[in-house]
């Protein structure tokens, strides 16, 4: 068994859920993959299901009923990769948007320097955005910004889905009480193992959109981050 495992929420990926798993297990480095899949219409649990037949001992997949949450399924995710030993636990895009050769970059970043949280930044080294709209990105550059001025937190990409945490990380966070189901979800998770005194760690990537499939990105979600951030501080404030 590998030490690290990806998880890989899905909701409507046939178009990319195989080239992932692929591209994934393709790599120098052995990586897991567990799919957390909220009831897609499209059959993508059943690609992976055929697709466990090949690899039986390193893809494995969680079917969950209806769209419960980005949230809900990392933290679910998370629970079963802490049932077993993995030490390394990433969360990733089905979508490409997430460059599979950049796990190695951030299982470094944790296995080698130190990290207890290895983010992959769109915003450390400028704004390395492909493909999406300029009002997209400055929505997400700026949010990014925000959340830093409110939360205190010294991450240039805040709102970043693309990371390693160590396993120490997610025995000691309370996995129940993370509140946020959406991109907030992101931040919380962040400024709860920041919070706690864990070393986060940005490395750059290129975020580059979906080519293929629907993004699942809305206006709603840039809400619920906006005012989330500010209940989080609050919270850790007047904490006990």
């Amino acid at each position: 068994m590998s030490d690290s495992i990806v998880i890989i929420p899905t909701y409507n990926e046939k178009e990319n859920i195989e080239k992932i798993i692929r591209a994934v297990f393709s790599l120098e480095k052995q990586f897991d993959i567990l799919v957390i899949d909220d009831g897609s219409p499209d059959g993508t649990a059943s690609i992976v299901k055929y697709l466990q037949t090949e690899y039986p001992d390193r893809l494995f997949i969680l079917e969950r009923t209806g769209k419960l949450g980005l949230g809900t399924a990392y933290i679910a995710g998370f629970k079963r990769a802490l049932q077993r030993e993995y030490e390394y636990i990433f969360e990733m895009d089905a979508d490409f948007s997430h460059n599979p050769k950049d796990l190695i970059r951030l299982y470094d970043a944790c296995s080698k320097e130190g990290a207890d949280v290895a983010i992959g930044s769109r915003y450390i080294t400028g704004v390395n955005v492909v493909n999406w709209p300029i009002s997209r990105v400055l929505m997400s550059y700026f949010a990014s910004i925000y959340v830093r001025i409110i939360s205190g937190m010294d991450i240039k990409d805040t709102t970043a889905g693309f990371k390693c945490y160590t396993r120490k990380v997610l025995e000691t966070i309370d996995l129940d009480s993370i509140r946020f189901k959406g991109y907030a979800f992101q931040i919380e998770m962040k400024f709860t193992a920041y919070t706690l005194g864990f070393k986060l760690k940005e490395v750059p990537i290129v975020f580059v959109n979906r080519v293929e499939g629907v993004s699942k990105m809305n206006s709603g979600i840039f809400g619920e981050a906006l005012f989330g951030v500010i209940r989080l501080k609050w919270d850790s404030l007047f904490k006990g």
